[in-house]
């Protein structure tokens, strides 16, 4: 693969927690403007993945880079949307507010948002149909549409490179399909696009790529040659062999 083209390269990466092992010598190209669901089975190290590429955990051994360089260099570059259930959702701030965090790594914390960065959140909020909302306070939303005022907040980053962790758990299917359609517009313009996906059955429909991990790398590649019964029973076990070849 021509790593010039590359949004993401990992090399022999291996994490452990408590000696137990979450990751084993994983090594994956993952290419520039790709929309990639990871895939497994729970404790497989999905999450952990998308954590070490953004320096939160460390690992034992090997090496991650983003557009061939390091994270340091290229983190404004990137927008992250963690687990729903993982982030303080009573922190005191409203939902424009939350929205325009994302503008920070343009304007630096030490110098006040611009009518422009303000104009860019409302837009946000408006895409992901949040726009009478933004006086509300987080907490007072829905989980569904808690995902989206992130989703926003990832928007208004402009970021190259989206890495989403579950966004779909406990979300309606208006929202999914929502989130979904927002995702693909930003392939489209050139951005690689990363989901932690837990739902098999809509892998074909919605992304191009999948990684297939159980500690270790099961498969990588295009959904059509990825999605085979083989490497679905490899990840999953034999109660999960099923065909997801698109349709």
């Amino acid at each position: 693969m021509d790593h010039m083209n590359s949004a993401i390269t990992v090399h022999n990466l291996s994490v452990s927690y408590r000696s137990v092992a979450a990751l084993q010598s994983i090594t994956a190209d993952i290419p520039a403007g790709t929309l990639l669901a990871i895939a497994g089975p729970n404790g497989g190290g999905k999450t952990t993945f998308i954590k070490a590429l953004l320096g939160l955990i460390s690992p034992d051994s090997g090496t991650t880079s983003l557009f061939n360089s390091t994270l340091e260099k290229q983190r404004s570059r990137v927008a992250y949307i963690p687990q729903r259930l993982s982030v303080d959702w009573d922190f005191p701030a409203t939902v424009f507010d939350v929205v325009l965090m994302g503008r920070y790594a343009h304007i630096g914390w030490l110098r006040w948002p611009s009518d422009e960065d303000k104009a860019k959140a409302y837009e946000a909020l408006a895409a992901v149909g949040l726009a009478s909302y933004s006086d509300r306070h987080i907490s007072e939303l829905s989980g569904g549409q808690q995902q989206r005022v992130f989703v926003a907040r990832a928007l208004v980053q402009e970021a190259d490179l989206l890495l989403l962790d579950e966004p779909f758990v406990g979300v309606d299917m208006k929202t999914e399909q929502l989130i979904m359609g927002i995702l693909r517009d930003l392939q489209q313009q050139g951005k690689t696009i990363v989901v932690v996906h837990h739902d098999l059955q809509t892998l074909s429909e919605y992304f191009d790529w999948v990684l297939l991990l159980n500690v270790k790398k099961i498969a990588l590649g295009p959904i059509d040659t990825v999605c085979m019964p083989e490497y679905i029973c490899a990840a999953y076990g034999d109660r999960n062999i099923v065909s997801l070849k698109r349709k």
